[in-house]
């Protein structure tokens, strides 16, 4: 069997799922503080001063904190029913199904948030590992449960998860050099749909 494993934001969509996210379910009031306490970081953060995987959980903490699970999950829900789908990039999907019809394990490994890629993923019948909110029985503590899924994260959870010597060979689709260490784990390793020596 093969293990075949993708990014999501920029390799299976033609956009930046996560920031639409924060958009999506955003509260007026939250969206609002954000624009005030946030400005700075983002501006920061476009100067390549601050790394995503620096500004991604502070935005995720104003987005979530406190909020109820139940509510934000619902939310989750609905924006992979009805919003991912418009945004899918049809020759990765293409590709996705391809594996999946001959057999392959389809593991999708993002720095993406479980809130959205969980009810996704299951839609698709394919496993998942990403970045996760952590929360208590009623409401999200606004923490990540175990970090920024991305760099060398991705194939640290890549191989706690999975022996990848078990497998005839390990397929892996990316980005961005965020994804870099994730496709040094494969045999065949592709960034934006080119093969990746």
């Amino acid at each position: 069997m093969k293990l075949v494993l993708f990014d999501f934001d920029g390799t299976l969509t033609t956009k930046d799922m996560y920031t639409k996210f924060i958009l999506f379910s955003a509260t007026p009031v939250r969206l609002l503080l954000g624009i005030i306490f946030m400005s700075p970081l983002y501006l920061l953060y476009k100067l390549g001063v601050i790394a995503p995987r620096k500004l991604r959980p502070v935005v995720s903490f104003f987005a979530f904190a406190g909020r109820s699970k139940q509510q934000v999950d619902a939310i989750g829900l609905r924006y992979a029913q009805s919003i991912i789908p418009n945004y899918l990039c049809s020759h990765a999907l293409q590709t996705l199904k391809l594996h999946q019809q001959q057999g392959a394990k389809i593991v999708l490994v993002s720095a993406s948030l479980d809130l959205y890629l969980k009810p996704w993923c299951q839609m698709m019948n394919i496993e998942l590992i990403c970045s996760q909110m952590a929360s208590n029985s009623m409401r999200y503590t606004g923490h990540y449960l175990a970090g920024d899924c991305s760099c060398n994260a991705k194939a640290d959870k890549v191989t706690q998860q999975f022996v990848l010597t078990q497998f005839s060979s390990v397929y892996a689709y990316g980005d961005t050099k965020e994804d870099l260490a994730m496709l040094a784990l494969a045999d065949k390793a592709f960034m934006k749909g080119k093969p990746h020596l």
